[in-house]
């Protein structure tokens, strides 16, 4: 059994890197459930992003499985080395979590893998949708976030809490919660309270399109002007009688605000939306893909529709 974080901090004389925003969680019941929770056992592979001093990826390993663990402080991953080394079943890659290559992680595997971890704060956003990018080839995620993040992760359309980053993720998955984390489990202890999620497949995508960015943009552009009604919040990607036709043709109200639509209803929307762009192209005109047009930035948090 892995010693508990406070004291492998004091045995390798290290500290937090506060510009990391590193908290370490503490508390062996959070680490054992969100081990139960994966599923995680012989015969499985697990990712699990950000390893830390170990405290997670020792109950993962006395599970049975594989545990790839991802960490980028050489300091920590000095840790791991000579805690975990020995576990031929502990694989250590240090690495950017948001750059791994999390489908070369099932390769040659029957079932995908699945992610666990604590997401470090400030990359949150990037984390998931780099997840969300190859959500075909991953199994469950079993995610530690701010609970503000899981509140808006299963967030219902018309709740305050609804917005992008909800519409996209809960299109691919169904969200659940496992268990909630006082800030007093980890050292140091941050401002904020945790949520451990549970992100699974769904069997059917809610809404397939054929351009799944022009999906990302439209939503990132409805909810930048969420309280304004769907012909004008879309001002930015469209004229308003464009857009009146893209909901037309999806069925949609346009007098009805962002907040109110579903996954699927977004995702119609965009459906119509290419469609009307291929019936230009068919006319002779040319195409304007979402590569080209005039979208601006910024979401909902760092890389979030």
């Amino acid at each position: 059994m892995i010693a508990p974080a406070p004291e492998l901090l004091r045995r390798y004389g290290l500290a937090a890197r506060h510009s990391w925003g590193q908290n370490f969680l503490h508390e062996p019941s959070i680490h054992r459930a969100i081990a139960a929770a994966s599923g995680a056992g012989p015969g499985t592979r697990v990712v699990e992003i950000g390893a830390g001093l170990g405290s997670l990826t020792g109950p993962l390993l006395e599970t049975g499985a594989e545990v790839w663990a991802i960490e980028r402080d050489r300091d920590l991953c000095r840790v791991l080395r000579a805690e975990l080394g020995d576990n031929p079943n502990f694989s250590l890659h240090e690495a950017d979590a948001v750059r791994f290559d999390y489908a070369g992680a099932g390769a040659g595997l029957d079932a995908p893998p699945t992610i666990v971890g604590n997401l470090p704060y400030q990359i949150t956003g990037p984390l998931l949708f780099a997840l969300l990018a190859v959500h075909r080839q991953t199994g469950p995620w079993i995610v530690m976030v701010q609970k503000e993040v899981a509140d808006r992760l299963c967030a219902e359309p018309g709740s305050r809490t609804y917005g992008g980053v909800t519409v996209m993720l809960s299109r691919a998955r169904r969200i659940s919660v496992v268990t909630q984390v006082p800030r007093a489990c980890f050292v140091p202890r941050p401002r904020v309270d945790s949520t451990v999620i549970r992100l699974d497949p769904r069997p059917t995508i809610r809404g397939e399109v054929a351009d799944e960015e022009g999906l990302r943009r439209l939503v990132q552009a409805a909810f930048q002007r969420r309280r304004k009604v769907l012909a004008n919040a879309l001002g930015g990607i469209a004229g308003r009688d464009e857009v009146v036709r893209w909901c037309e043709r999806a069925g949609i109200d346009p007098r009805v605000r962002p907040e109110r639509l579903r996954p699927e209803d977004f995702a119609a929307l965009q459906r119509a939306r290419e469609e009307e762009a291929r019936g230009r192209v068919g006319q002779g005109g040319h195409e304007v893909t979402d590569a080209t047009d005039a979208t601006g930035g910024g979401g909902e948090g760092a890389g979030a529709p």
